[in-house]
């Protein structure tokens, strides 16, 4: 069946069966390869996209319940003016260490500062709670989120 997307401010069509998980789509057969395939369980947050603003897990999300949702993953988060700001901190901070994990915890961040510009740490804590970095890059993680809602400096 032909589903017609909204992605990255751009109209996509894929050809696929209505249960097929939005990250196949967006991975296998749009080519946008940005969101990761971590556990396939919605554990761990390396897939997370943005359906109309708000973090979900594109792993165990059917591609028939994105209707008429806009999808933004880790290619197109950057155009808006938050997405820019957490996308520049990431690199002032030097959060990255193997990056896997990375675009699932950017596009959380993004949603967490577009809702609330001025987090707490409890805020910060709850919105990035299941987005599951291997390395341990939490501090930094949490310093690049304080240095976007210029909290803190860089």
């Amino acid at each position: 069946m032909a589903f017609t997307l909204s992605v990255n401010g751009e109209s996509r069509t894929a050809d696929v069966d209505g249960d097929t998980p939005l990250l196949w789509v967006l991975r296998d057969t749009l080519g946008l390869v940005g969101a990761k395939y971590g556990c396939g369980a919605a554990l761990c947050g390396a897939c997370t996209v943005h359906l109309d603003g708000a973090p979900v897990r594109a792993c165990v999300t059917p591609i028939s319940d994105v209707g008429q949702q806009k999808v933004t993953t880790i290619e197109g988060v950057g155009k808006t003016a938050v997405g820019a700001k957490v996308q520049a901190a990431w690199k002032a901070v030097d959060t990255p260490q193997c990056g896997y994990c990375q675009a699932g915890q950017i596009m959380s961040a993004t949603a967490l500062l577009a809702a609330t510009p001025k987090p707490t740490d409890e805020e910060i804590d709850a919105a990035m709670n299941g987005n599951l970095c291997r390395c341990a890059t939490y501090i930094r993680i949490k310093k690049a989120i304080k240095v976007a809602a210029g909290l803190e400096k860089a």
